[in-house]
């Protein structure tokens, strides 16, 4: 993430320097003493992140961020806590308060970074290609391939899923619903067996009324989405 750093302290300027070299994530394009310098910076380069100071001379830094039409993600700091609540109703990513450790930090650069993928996910749509075989999904802050053959099951929590897959122990994690994800799987390939779980129906090699087996996986199956399994495996209930 391109960054820049507004605080008129050249004690604080420098000690943001030093935490922003430390994190590979994070790219310092600017130190600004003043909300004018970065105004005039911001009209000439990109910065997605902008650690900003409240108390400043001239326009502060609460003033210069209302003023900007679409503003960057924005960590505020400060020595003052009482800015807090008028801050975080401007949509800030975080607030630090003077002085901070170098964990706190982490913690609010984290917030951003994961806020940044978010938008990513929003800006680059998943793409599927059925006859190619694989879809690609957005995770660990890169677009990556995943070949339908190689998924065993998906489960859907709050706000992503969990895409398991042969190749790794390691699922793949990515901010979809389980709607857009059914909506591009194959359906001869897969089959939603429950509102948290779509699995592969080559990879079913036990199925039982309530659930299947996926190996030595267990995975739920619901009334309401049963028949489609009975229909894969030939059975019938009345039998």
């Amino acid at each position: 993430m391109r960054c820049i750093v507004v605080d008129d302290e050249k004690l604080a300027l420098e000690l943001m320097e030093d935490n922003v070299s430390k994190l590979p994530n994070l790219e310092l394009v600017a130190t600004c003493k003043n909300a004018m310098e970065a105004m005039e910076f911001l009209r000439q380069g990109q910065v997605d992140l902008i650690f900003l100071d409240i108390q400043m001379p001239g326009i502060s830094g609460v003033q210069f961020l209302k003023g900007l039409v679409k503003p960057p993600m924005v960590i505020l700091v400060t020595a003052y806590e009482n800015y807090a609540l008028e801050g975080f109703n401007l949509d800030v990513v975080d607030y630090l308060v003077k002085p901070f450790s170098f964990e706190r930090f982490l913690k609010a650069v984290n917030k951003a970074a994961e806020l940044s993928s978010v938008r990513l996910q929003k800006d680059i749509p998943a793409k599927t290609q059925v006859d190619g075989g694989y879809i690609f999904v957005n995770a660990d802050y890169s677009i990556i391939r995943i070949n339908l053959s190689d998924i065993i099951y998906i489960e859907g929590l709050k706000d992503y899923i969990k895409i398991y897959l042969k190749s790794t122990d390691r699922p793949v994690i990515t901010r979809l619903s389980m709607h857009f994800m059914e909506s591009k799987l194959p359906v001869e390939g897969f089959a939603r067996v429950h509102r948290s779980f779509i699995v592969s129906l080559d990879k079913i090699t036990v199925f039982k009324r309530t659930r299947v087996l996926l190996n030595d996986v267990e995975i739920p199956v619901s009334d309401n989405y049963r028949e489609r399994i009975l229909a894969y495996v030939g059975y019938q209930e009345n039998q």
